[in-house]
């Protein structure tokens, strides 16, 4: 496949098309809350790959790092000729190492929202992988998706979901974007899947509170994007970004605080906040071993292979469906 074939058009979809509606709905709840993918507009985007950048933050480096270590057994376990599909690529930073560890891909399709992202994304991977064709969808990977069909059959379906995005879903929606993947990867398919592992609760914290402020920006974009696209009046000063550690749930749960008693338009609508109420904007999951595999069985999948890194601190785990009995 030739690399004017590789470039061909990203397919779009209106991701946004439920963004109002999804946001008047959150803020009239007795808990506000707002989905998590509402984050990632370009400038979103932009800020949460300075966030992978921070000292604090380990998960990116620890599964590149992995990626680097475990290639060629991941390229083992797959096998040649796949297609892979990718949920929410970002800058592909991941997608590069995966793809050239693996024997002779046919295709990447990567699904993402954000546009800006996709698209530099995509022309950087062309360029450098001219024969792999590429079939990008701007889309919001949560919802029915219409694949673009790639030109060369492939012999399996991958899915790629890096990062522990899963961790971004309370757990039964994560049981059901699991299931989602084991449809769309088929019955012969696989699906990767980065999952960041129980450690220090400390250590958690901080990767969610780094010292030059990158996250609590990236969190606090949503208020801008919200004044700008629904012609909201959130004062920025009076609200701020907050991410503690709850033990008994394993995970981190961010939110935006509001400073004072106040009230905000948003779409012509009237929220009030009282001093100290917060919007809840995104889970972050930490999984043991264990716990995943049982979540992941509740979905039709089982642990085909893991890699760790040498601390156990985050994993890559290759799914298959339950009933196959060899990958």
């Amino acid at each position: 496949m030739g690399s004017q074939e590789s470039a061909a058009p990203i397919a779009r979809t209106a991701p946004d098309a439920d963004f109002a509606a999804d946001v008047l709905d959150g803020l009239s709840g007795a808990q506000k809350r707002i989905p998590s993918k509402y984050l990632y507009d370009a400038r979103g985007s932009e800020l949460f790959e300075r966030i992978c950048d921070q000292p604090e933050y380990y998960p990116t480096r620890t599964e590149l790092g992995i990626l680097q270590s475990e290639g060629a057994a991941i390229a083992e376990a797959v096998g040649p000729r796949a297609l892979v599909l990718e949920y929410g690529s970002g800058s592909g930073v991941k997608t590069r190492l995966l793809l050239d560890a693996l024997d002779a891909p046919v295709a990447y399709m990567p699904v993402e929202i954000s546009y800006s992202a996709l698209a530099a994304s995509v022309a950087e991977l062309a360029a450098d992988f001219p024969d792999i064709e590429m079939r990008a969808l701007c889309a919001d990977f949560t919802q029915p998706l219409t694949l673009p069909a790639p030109q060369r059959a492939a012999d399996r379906v991958l899915v790629f979901f890096p990062g522990s995005t899963l961790g971004n879903f309370a757990t039964e929606d994560a049981v059901d974007l699991l299931a989602v993947m084991r449809a769309d990867m088929g019955a012969d398919g696989l699906a990767l899947v980065g999952v960041d592992l129980q450690k220090d609760p400390a250590e958690i914290e901080a990767a969610y509170n780094d010292a030059a402020g990158v996250t609590a920006a990236f969190t606090l974009n949503l208020l801008t994007r919200i004044n700008r696209e629904l012609g909201a009046d959130f004062d920025l000063d009076g609200f701020v970004h907050e991410a503690r550690y709850n033990p008994e749930a394993g995970r981190i749960e961010t939110r935006i605080r509001s400073r004072r008693a106040q009230r905000v338009t948003v779409a012509g609508q009237r929220f009030d906040f009282a001093e100290g109420e917060g919007i809840l904007v995104e889970y972050s999951c930490k999984y043991t071993q264990t716990g995943f595999a049982e979540m992941a069985q509740r979905a039709g999948l089982r642990v085909h292979s893991s890699w760790t890194d040498p601390d156990g601190r985050f994993a890559l785990q290759l799914l298959c469906s339950e009933d196959v009995t060899s990958a």
